[in-house]
Parts: structure tokens; C-alpha cells; sequence
């Protein structure tokens, strides 16, 4: 008996072409198979596909909600037809005592009736009815002994009379309904079972038949790290037996359910999913087998990582003598997101329990298919495959444009300005605060320059296939290229001085907070120590983690991201992870510095802008310069990184667009604000004729000044001034 497999990555149409060449003749013969005429048969769709043939009018209008494709409309589950206007479902009806839901045609419902918490089978439907294709309504149900368990139906089934065996059949398929509480035990005992119920054939009927095959179909739905505990033996039996029954076409010429369809074709009998073509003196029975995942094909060397279908599909011969070599051609379609990148033509060795390369060469033809020819020692129960390696297609970020250039290049001159003045001025306000600002405006400096010459990406792969002479069976089917390039370099180095700006702004909020709680004596001596290490030290070992736990030569996407030299954030599905850096290693310490400067800046806020009764209106602080002064600590602190929190868990296309605006021009003229803040601003306080001269004359300010000694003693050296200006 030949046989070959596809191992298929997408929801595409492939073409197979098995070629036997010999001294005396040729025989050709090549399938057409597509999900779409699956759905034409069994009324399930599972995906959507080409087909290659047109069977429906151009104009086609379609309804109940189907969708027109290369001239044929792909209907719901609900509905089947040339124009999606025929009902595909049983409606929900009462039988007996159970009802059943609403269900597609050719698949099995659960009953809503459930067993007790106080059997071993609490939980599980009490019955299940086919629905009939034939009639359009439920056959009589199946009920289930809600003691039975697949143990005890496991060790009775051999033994069974032949009255019996439904009944069993009818209540494995009950039992593994559920398919997320099945256990590595449970589908070890299912596949066993299931094996014996389709193996023999005397005992076999069609509801037998159907029952079993749900039971398969279901067994593919359970979860995917189950079957590294599941008896390989059990499913490889269960495989083999399945291409023993595509191949008994009297009895059962076509079986479809959600995740698996088995269908034998006799020679030179074409139908919808099958074409044969050149078969002059062909005449042997063709069994299928379409599995709707690789789940019994579990490979330890080969391990994908795609949120891809990984469909599998064996074709078995009535009779394999005098076939020595199977050649075979799959045209891959993929979506926009991943190109082919290489390829490996292999086959399911039983001994090994893994995919073989063994007597398979690969080549691509000029259409720029896979084709693989292989020469197996056995043929019989010998599955072919070709498993593919794909690049995703990555949108590299584009130059920056010129307002973020211009913006992070006037922030440089702001902080250079800015740490310029506040050492000039420094003997004004003490050390504490001069060091804190003048570091703050150092990280953000090499943050901007590095922004600026390091966020894209040097190394751009090209999104052409790659294929390689080698035939290896590949490790995943992603396809990962090795570091290279400044990329990881200035990923971390934009997280490191990103993270000490963030820190540096947390000190000088604790800064803050210190001279309000010991107004006296203000900051400890030994904070200024203590500050030059956390503010360059904490950084270091967050980074330092973050690398040795997710970069490797091999894999450096584990850490950063491909697109642009930042930290990697999403998972294989695209999708924002928490396990990824780009939280535990960046927005997760910001975000704990952001509480807590939010905290100090309540603090702050609350202090300076509260008023004291015991004063009397001259003397308190104007509001307008009240807000400045939170404001100026706000940006200190951070706020504007806020935006981009809210930009995280923004899905709104309009908001988020505004967000990105908005986050944009303030991080890139952050330095600019500073500079204003903390350099020109305190500058022109303390040259109030500067700006005399820059008003109008009939604009006048008044300027007053007061001294508040402690106990009224007018030597002692503690004591407050308070310069306040406001409009006439």
C-alpha cells in the first residue's frame, strides 16, 4: 500500500503530482484538493480556499451572509447551496427526554442535559444525536451511563457482543466530547478504543463507523500539551487504521467530520474533490485521509511556532508493488505576513516516531513549487511530507522624519543648555538638585542621540526564499536568523539610558519630597552617594536581566524586535505579552516610578497649594505660579509617558492616531521643556529688567519682597524669602 502525507501550513489548494517511472510506463496521476469542496460535501466548512474549477455564475449574489470568491460562495456553517439559501443545521429540538441545540449537518449535539457532580462523569452531556443530513433533523439519540468510564469501555471493548459495541462506540464519542478536559490518559484510551472499534471490519456498521470517526475528530480539538504524555504507539496504530478504512469504499464512501474526513474513490471514477488525469490502464482503489491538524503527527525535531493550520493530508494505493519512487509538488499560499523561506522533503518514520529524510531529495520546478522525490526502504504505511520554514514579512520602520529629528535635536541644545546653567548657578541652590538635574539632562541627551542614529534597524533580511541543497528537517517553521549588526547593541543601550532617565526624575521627586519633610536641614549627606548609584546602577541590572534571559546569538528576537532596535514585546501571534521584555524589562519599572512620582507630585501639589488661614493675601503664592511649579515637576516626573501607557490599551484607530501625535511631540521636545522650565525660567526671575524691556510701558509689575525669620530672632541664619511677582 503507498501512501503519502502533506503536512500543510495553510489554508490553500495544493497540487500533488505522484509520479512511478519504470522501464515498460509512465503513470501520472495528481489531485486537486480544497477545503472549499470539503465544505461542498460535508456542509462544515473549516477555512477558506480556491478551487480550481469555476462551478458557479459570475454574477452570483450571495445570502445569509456568504462571502463570493473566484466565482463561488463560500457559505456560514449554517447554510450550503450555490447562493448560501439552503439551511445547513438541524434546528434545536426535544428527544426523549434531552434536547439538543442547534447543530450543523453530519456532526453530532450534545444533549444540555448533563450528568451529576456525583458521578465520575459529572459535567458531561448525558446524550448525543446526529444530525441527519438525509432527513435535515436529529437520529435517536444515544444516552450514556454516566458511571462509564473510558477505562472500563477500554477493557471491555474486545470482549464486547456484537449488540454491544455501539453502545460503547456511542459513549467513547460522548465521553471525549469535551475535548479541553481530556487528559493524555483520556486520549491514549480513546485512540486504543477507537483503533479496535475501526479495525474490524465483520462487526463494523455505519453508525459504528460515524461514531468512531467523531470520536477521532474530537480527539484532534484537545489540548495541543496533552500529546506529549499521549501513548505515540496508540495514535500510530489509530493512523494506520485509518488508511486501511479510506480504502473500504463499499462501506464507506464518504465520512466528514469538523476535524477529520475519510473518503475512498475507486479508479478512474473522478468526483468534486479528487481529479485523476492520465490513468490509461489505471485502475486501483485511492483512499483519503484529511486531517484538520498535525496532532497525531507530534515531532520532537520539528517544532512549529506559527499560529498556523498544520493540516495533514494521506493518500493511500490499493496496491503499492512495483512502485519504487513518489515524486510530488505542493504550491504553498500563505498571507501577506509570511513569504517561504526554505523547505524539507521528509516522511513519517514509525520507528523513530519523527519525521525521516532518508531517500528524499527536494527541487523547486519553474512555477517556484517544492517538489520532493523520495525512495523509501518500505513504502508501505510510509507518509510523506514537506515542511516548510517560512520569514515574516516585517514592516521595517521607515527614517525618522523630520519633525522627531528637529524636535530631538532642539532637546539636545535645550538639556546641554540646561546642564550648562545649573552648574553655573549651582551655589544657589545647593548640590542635591544640581546633581539630579544635571543627570537627568545627561541621559536624555545620549537617549536622543541614540534615537536618533540607532532606532532602525541596519540589517534589513530580504523577503525572498532562501532555498538551500541541503535536505534537513528544520527546527520550526520560522525561519531564525542569527544577530548581526548594531541592533541588539542599541536596543540596549536605549533601554538602559531610558530607564536612568526615568530613574534619575524618581530621585529628584524623592529630592523633592526629603526637603518638604525636613525643611531645616534638608536632604541627608548621604543621598547624593546614594543617588549616583541607584540613578546608573538600577538601569544596569534591570538591562543586564533582561539580555541574559532572552538574548542569544541564535535567537535575538527573543529580546528585541525585528522591525526597529527597541525590546521585543509580542508573542508569535502578534499579540502584546507579558512575558516578553518590553514589559517586565521597561514599562513595569516605569511603570512603579510613575506611582510613585505621581504620589510625590499629590504630595507636593497639596502642600503648595493649600492655604494657610494665619496668612493673609499678600502673602500667599499667586495660583498661576502654584501650577507652574506642579507642572514643572510633573514633566520632571515623567507625565507626558502617561500618553503612552493610554496609547498601549488604546484600540480606537482615530484616539490612538491623536495618542501617537501627541506622545510624539512630547517625548521628542521633552528636553526643550526642560529647558524652559529650569533654565530660562528661573533666568528671567532672576533678571526681572530683561523682560521690562520686552514689555509694553503701559504694562507694569510690582515686585515684593519678604523675610520671615524664625522666633523673630533677626541674626538667626534660618530663614525664608519669597519673591513674588504679579500683573498691576
Amino acid at each position: 500500500m503507498d501512501h503519502f502525507l502533506l503536512l500543510i501550513l495553510t489554508s490553500a489548494v495544493f497540487e500533488q503530482t505522484w509520479c512511478q517511472t519504470n522501464t515498460s510506463a509512465s503513470i501520472n496521476f495528481s489531485t486537486t484538493l480544497s477545503t472549499s469542496t470539503l465544505q461542498s460535501t460535508s456542509q462544515k466548512p473549516t477555512t477558506t480556499a480556491r478551487q480550481s474549477t469555476t462551478l458557479s455564475k459570475p454574477n452570483l449574489v450571495c445570502e445569509n451572509k456568504g462571502t463570493l470568491q473566484n466565482g463561488i460562495c463560500l457559505c456560514p456553517d449554517d447554510w450550503t447551496g450555490t447562493t448560501c439559501n439552503i439551511s445547513n443545521f438541524c434546528p434545536e429540538q426535544n428527544l426523549l427526554q434531552f434536547t439538543f441545540p442547534k447543530t450543523v449537518l453530519g456532526q453530532f449535539a450534545s444533549s444540555v442535559e448533563r450528568c451529576s457532580s456525583q458521578t465520575p462523569n459529572g459535567g458531561i452531556p448525558e446524550a448525543s444525536a446526529l444530525c441527519n443530513m438525509s432527513t435535515r433533523s436529529f437520529d435517536p439519540p444515544n444516552n450514556l451511563d454516566c458511571g462509564l468510564t473510558l477505562d472500563s469501555i477500554k477493557a471491555d471493548i474486545s470482549k464486547a457482543a456484537p449488540e454491544q459495541v455501539l453502545k460503547l462506540a456511542s459513549s467513547t464519542q460522548i465521553l471525549t466530547s469535551i475535548p479541553e478536559r481530556l487528559t493524555a490518559n483520556n486520549i491514549t484510551n480513546a485512540a486504543k478504543i477507537t483503533n479496535i472499534l475501526l479495525s474490524d471490519a465483520t462487526t463494523q456498521s455505519m453508525e459504528i463507523t460515524v461514531s468512531a470517526v467523531a470520536t477521532v475528530s474530537q480527539l484532534l480539538s484537545a489540548n495541543h500539551e496533552m500529546y506529549s504524555a499521549v501513548d505515540h504507539a496508540a495514535i500510530n496504530d489509530l493512523t494506520k487504521t485509518l488508511q486501511k478504512l479510506s480504502l473500504r469504499g463499499n462501506s464507506n464512501p464518504l465520512l466528514v467530520q469538523s476535524n477529520i474526513a475519510v473518503q475512498s474513490l475507486k479508479g478512474q471514477t473522478p468526483i468534486k474533490r479528487v481529479q485523476l488525469t492520465s490513468f490509461k490502464d489505471f485502475n486501483k482503489d485511492v483512499g483519503f485521509v484529511l486531517y484538520d491538524s498535525d496532532q497525531f503527527f507530534q515531532s520532537k525535531s520539528f517544532q512549529p511556532s506559527l499560529d498556523a493550520k498544520r493540516r495533514v493530508i494521506s493518500a493511500s494505493l490499493q496496491d503499492y508493488l512495483g512502485f519504487d519512487n513518489i515524486e510530488f509538488t505542493v504550491t504553498p499560499s500563505v498571507d501577506s505576513t509570511l513569504s517561504l523561506n526554505n523547505f524539507a522533503c521528509v516522511f513519517w518514520d514509525y520507528t523513530k516516531n519523527d519525521w525521516n529524510t532518508e531517500g528524499c531529495t527536494k527541487t523547486k520546478n519553474p512555477s517556484g513549487n517544492a517538489v520532493c522525490s523520495c525512495k523509501p526502504k518500505k513504502f508501505e504505511n510510509a507518509n510523506f511530507a514537506i515542511l516548510m520554514t517560512f520569514d515574516i514579512n516585517y514592516q521595517y520602520s521607515e527614517a525618522l522624519h523630520w519633525i522627531s529629528i528637529t524636535g530631538c535635536a532642539l532637546s539636545i541644545v535645550g538639556l546641554f543648555v540646561t546642564a550648562v546653567y545649573q552648574i553655573i548657578t549651582r551655589k544657589s541652590r545647593g548640590g542635591s538638585p544640581t546633581l539630579l538635574i544635571v543627570n537627568i539632562c545627561i541621559s536624555m541627551t545620549v537617549f536622543y542621540l541614540l534615537f536618533i542614529f540607532g532606532i532602525n534597524n541596519p540589517v534589513q533580511h530580504l523577503k525572498v526564499a532562501k532555498l538551500s541543497e541541503q535536505n534537513m528537517v528544520p527546527d520550526t517553521d520560522q525561519h531564525k536568523y542569527p544577530d548581526e549588526g548594531p541592533c541588539t547593541a542599541f536596543t540596549a543601550l536605549l533601554q538602559y539610558f531610558l530607564l536612568a532617565t526615568f530613574t534619575w526624575n524618581t530621585l529628584y521627586g524623592i529630592n523633592v519630597f526629603l526637603l518638604f519633610i525636613n525643611r531645616v536641614s534638608g536632604t541627608p549627606p548621604w543621598f547624593p552617594k546614594v543617588s549616583l548609584a541607584t540613578g546608573w546602577g538600577l538601569p544596569a541590572v534591570i538591562v543586564g536581566i533582561s539580555l541574559g534571559s532572552t538574548y542569544s546569538v541564535n535567537e535575538p528576537l527573543g529580546y528585541r524586535q525585528e522591525e526597529f532596535c527597541w525590546l521585543a514585546s509580542l508573542d508569535h501571534k502578534q499579540k502584546f505579552s507579558l512575558g516578553k521584555p518590553m514589559f517586565w524589562g521597561f514599562l513595569l519599572p516605569l511603570m512603579l516610578m510613575l506611582i510613585s512620582n505621581a504620589a510625590i507630585l499629590l504630595h507636593f501639589s497639596h502642600n503648595i497649594c493649600r492655604t494657610n488661614p494665619n496668612l493673609n493675601r499678600s502673602r500667599r503664592t499667586p495660583l498661576k505660579k502654584k501650577i507652574l511649579s506642579s507642572f514643572s515637576l510633573a514633566v520632571m516626573l515623567g507625565l507626558s509617558w502617561v500618553t503612552g501607557y493610554i496609547l498601549l490599551i488604546t484600540h480606537e484607530t482615530t484616539l490612538k492616531l491623536i495618542l501617537s501625535v501627541v506622545f510624539c511631540l512630547f517625548n521628542t521636545t521633552q528636553g526643550v521643556q526642560i529647558f524652559i522650565l529650569f533654565s530660562l525660567r528661573p533666568l528671567i526671575n532672576a533678571n526681572p529688567a530683561f523682560m521690562d524691556s520686552l514689555r509694553l510701558s503701559n504694562v507694569g509689575f510690582h515686585r515684593k519682597t519678604f523675610a520671615l525669620w524664625k522666633n523673630k530672632i533677626p541674626e538667626s541664619n534660618e530663614s525664608y524669602r519669597s519673591t513674588d511677582s504679579e500683573l498691576a
